[in-house]
């Protein structure tokens, strides 16, 4: 009897069951005015396609949108608890996964149904170090939100709602639009407009009969986060110069911290790059942005095992209103980090690049961007590149002239300085002071083969920036390197040697070797003609370490280094030893040097200002001395 009770009691409740479901099936199904949405939403989608075939625009979209309406009553009641007004949305045929895409030469592009956002960015042009395309987005590496409330008090995401893609043309532009909707007309849209064979996307964040649905007294703000894929063959050299740049306030540029982690919060932004060497995704705005925060994450910890990604940029950006609506004009800059491609646009994109700070990037961009842009235009990359060197080198040979000569004099000197050193040699001050007027009355000053040497050091700073941002050396072969823009091995290791590497590097051993017998010649000069000054650093043996520590350093430095750097070093050495022989052997006349030494002694020399304040200073300082050992006695 209990058995059959319970199967009864089973069935009734069955039957209650289904009679309450049919109940709210009934109760909730749709009104009129949604199933007359549904069917304008699907004549809309006929219409878009129909179009798309009508301008012959390359897009691939599914065939059949597998979701084309919510049936089930009680699914439409929980999305629209949990949605609202955009419930609609997921109504509609495109409440799907699938992607649009559109090419334009330079680009393919994807647009995900979900979130309206770019899913997939490919740069058609471009391979990396292992022949695979270059992508900038792909596989979930991006997130592209808009976080906003609602006058109900929701509070949603655009990366969880489902946009409907129409793509049209404008003339000979393709226009995608993604419009996240809540009725037929009323609808967020991010509108993306496509010029042929050009990296600039037009992109404009805008909304049409939203101003009774999104809550404008709460921040409204568009998150943006980039993980930057690894290009190069060498993930630790492309981290150094993969970095968050910005302009703000009229020209300013700044940037993010290279390692490690950062943030900052920007007033008045007009555009900002994630740049990953020599590729950027940069978002430009056509008005000054207000309170942007922007943040920089270093992914590489251990670059034997973070081999994938470099860094994570993240932007938040507030958009305004306008009337209660959105209308936010922006652009997306997608392509290689280029000078002469990034000039081409307005808002100098192109300082973007690393040129160097300071004068540094004024004679990148004045004078070595032109010239190997010329250069390279008739000539290959790695003759290019000698063939520079070798115009830097004539061109600076004067300095090197100049030093030399003051190397030659105070060598002519050293019978003379050595005789004041022994005379006085209870008396250091006195002796510097001697020292000091001699050298003044002959002209051989150690500071007159400094300055010259001075002048060499912003030539050198800005080609050490040139080098490794000169986008048209990358993938560019000579003799023995594959890429001159990356490292040149020759042979791999079985192991890594700490800040060296895992392999060898040929034109830095060269570099270095060119180095050690250039600085061996004129160091040497140098040691036998400094004299030592009592309480000074004996700059005789700080210069013999360094005969060996700079080749070692090079070695070590440029073993990952752009192997067209190590090229320039190796042949601007060989150059300046071919040079410093030409001056000592044919030039400079150690006899005359001399003669003319001696008629500088007999002319009065007019002390500058500079001398004359170190020589009062060293009288001063002789006369305290002086003082106190009268007083001691």
């Amino acid at each position: 009897m209990e058995e059959k009770k319970i199967d009864i009691n089973s069935i009734i409740g069955f039957v209650l069951i289904f009679g309450i479901l049919v109940y709210m099936m009934y109760t909730n199904k749709p009104t009129e005015e949604e199933q007359a949405a549904q069917e304008q939403a699907k004549q809309e989608q006929v219409e878009a396609e129909k179009k798309v075939a009508e301008n012959d625009v390359a897009v691939t979209t599914a065939e059949d949108y597998s979701v084309a309406t919510i049936s089930d009553s009680t699914q439409l009641v929980a999305l629209n608890n949990k949605l609202g007004a955009f419930a609609y949305s997921s109504t509609l045929p495109s409440a799907t996964n699938n992607e649009t895409v559109v090419e334009n030469g330079v680009l393919s592009l994807k647009f995900s149904n979900k979130g309206g956002y770019l899913s997939e960015i490919k740069l058609n042009k471009f391979v990396d170090f292992d022949s695979v395309p270059i992508y900038l987005v792909r596989d979930g590496n991006t997130d592209f939100n808009i976080n906003f409330g609602t006058t109900d008090s929701r509070i949603l995401n655009t990366k969880d709602l489902y946009f409907q893609p129409t793509v049209t043309k404008n003339g000979e532009n393709t226009v995608v639009s993604m419009k996240l909707k809540v009725s037929p007309e009323k609808y967020l849209e991010y509108r993306y407009e496509l010029k042929p064979n050009d990296y600039m996307v037009d992109f404009t964040i805008q909304s049409k009969g939203l101003n009774n649905v999104i809550n404008s007294s709460q921040e409204v703000n568009l998150d943006w986060k980039l993980d930057t894929y690894r290009h190069d063959q060498s993930i630790s050299y492309e981290n150094r110069y993969t970095r968050l740049t910005y302009q703000y306030e009229e020209g300013k540029i700044d940037k993010l911290s290279q390692a490690g982690e950062d943030e900052e919060t920007i007033q008045d932004l007009k555009w900002l790059s994630y740049r990953q060497h020599f590729f950027s995704s940069i978002l430009v705005s056509k008005e000054p942005l207000k309170n942007v925060r922007i943040t920089s994450k270093d992914l590489v910890a251990n670059e034997d095992i973070d081999t994938l990604f470099t860094k994570q940029f993240t932007t938040k950006l507030p958009l305004a209103f306008q009337a209660g609506e959105i209308n936010q004009p922006l652009q997306f800059y997608f392509g290689p980090t280029d000078s002469k491609i990034l000039k081409k646009y307005d808002d100098n994109l192109d300082e973007s690049i690393p040129f160097g700070w300071g004068i540094f990037g004024w004679i990148n961009k004045a004078l070595f961007i032109p010239l190997f842009g010329f250069l390279s235009g008739f000539l290959p990359y790695g003759i290019a590149i000698i063939v520079m060197t070798i115009l830097i080198k004539l061109l600076m040979s004067f300095v090197q002239y100049k030093q030399f000569l003051s190397q030659a004099k105070l060598k002519v000197l050293k019978p003379e300085l050595d005789e004041i050193k022994e005379k006085y040699k209870d008396n250091k001050m006195k002796a510097q002071q001697e020292t000091m007027a001699l050298q003044n009355k002959a002209g051989a000053s150690p500071l007159s083969g400094c300055l010259p040497g001075l002048i060499q050091l912003p030539v050198f700073y800005a080609l050490f920036m040139f080098f490794p941002t000169a986008f048209d050396l990358r993938q560019k072969s000579f003799l023995w390197a594959d890429d001159l823009s990356s490292y040149d091995a020759v042979a791999t290791l079985p192991f890594k040697i700490p800040f060296y590497g895992d392999h060898v590097s040929l034109f830095p051993i060269l570099a270095a070797i060119a180095i050690f017998f250039y600085m061996k010649m004129t160091t040497g000069q140098q040691m036998a003609s400094q004299p030592t000054q009592e309480g000074m650093p004996d700059m005789a043996k700080m210069m013999k370490y360094m005969i060996y520590l700079s080749p070692l350093m090079m070695l070590f430095f440029f073993n990952n280094y752009a192997s067209g750097l190590s090229l320039y070093y190796f042949i601007s050495n060989i150059i300046s030893i071919g040079i410093m022989l030409v001056i000592k052997n044919y030039i400079l006349d150690e006899d005359k040097i001399h003669a003319q030494i001696q008629v500088n002694k007999k002319k009065p020399k007019k002390q500058n200002k500079f001398q004359k304040k170190m020589a009062d200073m060293m009288e001063q300082a002789e006369h305290q001395k002086q003082a106190q050992q009268k007083r001691k006695k």
